[in-house]
């Protein structure tokens, strides 16, 4: 049996958890940089996390199992996301044992138990913010499939290491079905990770809360697990959408000597991505929650286009 794939395996997972936050971070610095502030450097959002480990847990007192359990069923849900995609290689054990529809499945699992949390309190805030979590989770995910779908029609698989495997060694294209996907992705991402026009994680504000209201009982290391998992999240859906449409630089299968050139080429497209996120965000205002439906609904339609352009052209 080869040992090293699940070597890769387990570097990768401590890949996500450490460069996750510094990801947050870096956006941060960018957005700070750009509106001429001062950042609060690159390792913050790391520090953020470590502090709240050492704080106390204060529960409610009619908190049931449930709001004790979320954080770290959230927390493990999303590390086991992270085993799956290839983020650095395709030799994975892990991702040989589920497809980008179970991804979207552990996704879901997580957002309703954070949502069933949300509401276990019973507070006004927690209830608002599940029934807007479930609203963007009832038209994200279809349009989510449908992107998906797009690419996998390509590969003729839903696997993403397949994915990887077939775009990288295939004759470069220029598809319009390839085109539609990623504009709807691009849109899919900036909803599921609650990030400007959809949601602002930097405010508390009642009229614009989504994933917030839901943990806003939350402290101490349940806080941290919960935010580090939202991080985490943003870090995944970029790496999805690598994978799906910008694969190349990925070590593949049999080739541990590519792991260098693929943690550099990751390291690129990771700061490519939150350029563009950063100027996403600062070129647009946060919209009103009536409107999410429009934005997702256009997901959506793009993914729609992107399916039948395949079947039309090609």
């Amino acid at each position: 049996m080869r040992i090293y794939p699940f070597i890769i395996e387990i570097f990768q997972i401590a890949i996500v958890l450490i460069l996750a936050p510094i990801f947050i971070g870096w956006i941060r610095m960018l957005k700070c940089w750009f509106q001429g502030r001062t950042s609060a450097g690159l390792f913050q959002p790391l520090r953020d996390i470590m502090k709240l480990f050492y704080k106390d847990v204060v529960l409610a007192e009619n908190a049931s199992w449930i709001f004790r359990f979320t954080p770290y069923l959230v927390f493990a849900v999303t590390v086991l996301a992270g085993g799956i995609i290839p983020i650095l290689s395709v030799d994975l054990p892990l991702s040989a044992t589920a497809d980008v529809i179970a991804l979207i499945a552990l996704f879901a699992i997580a957002r309703f138990f954070i949502a069933l949390a949300g509401m276990d309190i019973g507070t006004a805030f927690g209830g608002m913010g599940s029934s807007r979590e479930m609203m963007i989770a009832s038209l994200a995910e279809p349009a989510m499939l449908m992107a998906i779908f797009t690419v996998s029609l390509v590969s003729k698989s839903t696997s993403l290491s397949q994915i990887v495997q077939t775009i990288t060694h295939a004759e470069f294209i220029l598809r319009p079905s390839m085109a539609f996907a990623i504009l709807a992705f691009i849109l899919i991402t900036i909803a599921e990770t609650g990030r400007i026009p959809v949601d602002n994680p930097a405010t508390h504000l009642e009229l614009t809360m989504i994933h917030e209201a839901m943990i806003l009982e939350y402290s101490g290391r349940h806080l941290a697990l919960i935010e580090w998992a939202g991080m985490m999240k943003l870090f995944l859906f970029t790496s999805i959408g690598i994978a799906s449409f910008f694969p190349w630089g990925i070590a593949a299968v049999d080739n541990l000597f590519q792991l260098p050139a693929a943690i550099i080429f990751m390291a690129v497209k990771f700061c490519i991505v939150g350029i563009v996120l950063v100027l996403i965000e600062l070129g647009l205002a946060k919209m009103r929650i009536f409107r999410v439906p429009e934005f997702l609904g256009s997901a959506f339609l793009f993914a729609s286009l992107g399916m039948i352009s395949y079947f039309i052209l090609e």
